[in-house]
């Protein structure tokens, strides 16, 4: 493993590489690509990863293909030039591309298995995705299925397949029936600040830009820390 991760020294924890793509996995709450924080990102770390690695002169290229909001963490593919890249976004542009994600609610489900279809709009003023009527302008389906895995007396933890890629897509549906994610500020009953959501890419499939083999990758969350630790058996579903 390749290590640096700011003053953090946390590690940059590859899973896959080669000359077309690298995939990583994403800790929570950290930009995948550069904003107005200024902190460390993905996008960044994975150039100074392989530009150091490989001994690049000049600015490696990676190709940023698709993203992870900010709270969220889990698998990450990145392209490591422009053939790849294109060939790997129209992939996520047509959902031929499997995500799974792992995410732990703030109440018991009830429901086992659902279906979930709404349209999704942003309030750009404040900041936010709404559920809205479909007719509504800008108003954007999104459909998701979740299954649940485990449940305590507080909260389950689901099994998530999206089928969109809407902004916010799981926090918001999810929260619309009444089960938002445990550590969610914007969009459940958590209030102030939370150090992890509840919401984790475990799972991501693909065909390879080059070698066109199905590649699939999983990977657990951090069960030391909470919403995860209340799973603690939770590895068990990364081993089928």
């Amino acid at each position: 493993m390749w290590s640096k991760w700011g003053e953090n020294m946390e590690k940059l924890t590859v899973l896959y590489e080669d000359n077309q793509i690298v995939v990583v996995l994403k800790p929570q709450n950290v930009p995948t690509m550069p904003d107005e924080s200024k902190d460390e990102d993905m996008l960044t770390l994975v150039k100074e990863y392989v530009k150091e690695k490989y001994n690049k002169p000049g600015d490696a290229f990676i190709g940023l293909v698709h993203r992870l909001d900010r709270p969220t963490g889990g698998i990450m593919v990145f392209a490591r030039n422009s053939k790849s890249a294109k060939r790997l976004s129209e992939q996520f542009a047509t959902h031929d591309v499997e995500k799974i994600y792992y995410a732990v609610t703030s109440v018991p489900v009830k429901i086992k298995m659902q279906k979930l279809t709404n349209y999704l709009k942003k309030d750009e003023k404040e900041n936010i995705v709404k559920v809205v009527p479909m007719s509504e302008k800008g108003a954007k389906k999104a459909e998701l299925v979740y299954n649940v895995l485990e449940s305590t007396d507080k909260n389950s933890l689901l099994e998530v397949k999206i089928m969109t890629g809407r902004s916010h897509q799981i926090r918001v549906q999810l929260a619309n029936i009444g089960c938002s994610l445990a550590g969610d500020v914007k969009y459940g009953k958590q209030k102030g600040r939370t150090s992890y959501l509840g919401l984790w890419a475990g799972k991501l499939s693909f065909v390879h830009p080059t070698t066109k083999q199905r590649m699939t990758f999983l990977a657990c969350p951090d069960l030391s820390v909470m919403p995860w630790k209340n799973f603690p058996d939770m590895e068990k579903f990364f081993t089928r």
